[in-house]
């Protein structure tokens, strides 16, 4: 069954390793009880840098274990629930599969997938791995950000519901492979209403040839 391993809230945290803010909210550590999913995000939860971060579009990320299960191997350490920097840990259910725009009933809310997350020098600095996005990205398994299309709330334990996915099928895996360098699959992001309107330009740019020169 598909369900929530553990739901985390971001602590603040000042470091020298984020990418210009001095501090981030990557830190994200599992909370007992039920957390309000509402408006652009998980209550309480702490974002820093609000233009690449949250709103909308990344109002909530999850991560599946079996993913973080294959990075424990690869390098050679235990990864808590929240060490990706997700908000909801999951568990029978791929991220990476997921269709964009795609929607979860988990407790009592309804998500969205809506898009990939790109990983940056502040993901390297939180893992104390120097090569750690270079690697992220030829693994190819992103985690999906979702969209709060109901709010209501969500906790450890709630089982995941696919309640609906558009027919076009155009997974985060590949919506993640585009935007990372494979040119060949933009014309699939144009083929995905949900996917935000600056994706959608940014596939269009992919297709322009003077973008490629």
């Amino acid at each position: 069954m598909s369900s929530v391993l553990s739901v985390n809230i971001g602590v603040l945290r000042v470091v020298p390793w984020t990418q210009s803010m001095g501090s981030t909210g990557i830190d994200k550590r599992p909370v007992a009880g039920r957390v309000r999913a509402v408006g652009d995000g998980l209550e309480s939860d702490v974002i820093v840098d609000t233009k690449n971060h949250g709103g909308y579009d990344q109002a909530v990320y999850a991560y599946a274990r079996e993913d973080a299960e294959w990075w424990e191997a690869e390098i050679g350490r235990e990864l808590s629930n929240g060490a990706f920097g997700e908000n909801l840990t999951v568990q029978g259910v791929s991220c990476t599969d997921a269709v964009i725009g795609e929607r979860w009933r988990v407790g009592s809310t309804l998500l969205e997938v809506s898009r990939p997350r790109i990983p940056c020098r502040t993901f390297a600095g939180f893992w104390d791995v120097p090569n750690l996005v270079k690697r992220f990205t030829q693994h190819g398994a992103p985690g999906a950000y979702l969209r709060i299309i109901e709010e209501g709330d969500v906790g450890a334990g709630d089982a995941i519901e696919v309640v609906g996915k558009p027919a076009h099928g155009v997974t985060i895996g590949e919506v993640f492979r585009a935007l990372t360098g494979d040119r060949s699959l933009a014309p699939r992001l144009l083929e995905a209403p949900e996917l935000p309107a600056a994706l959608h330009e940014r596939a269009h740019k992919m297709l322009t040839p003077a973008s490629r020169r």
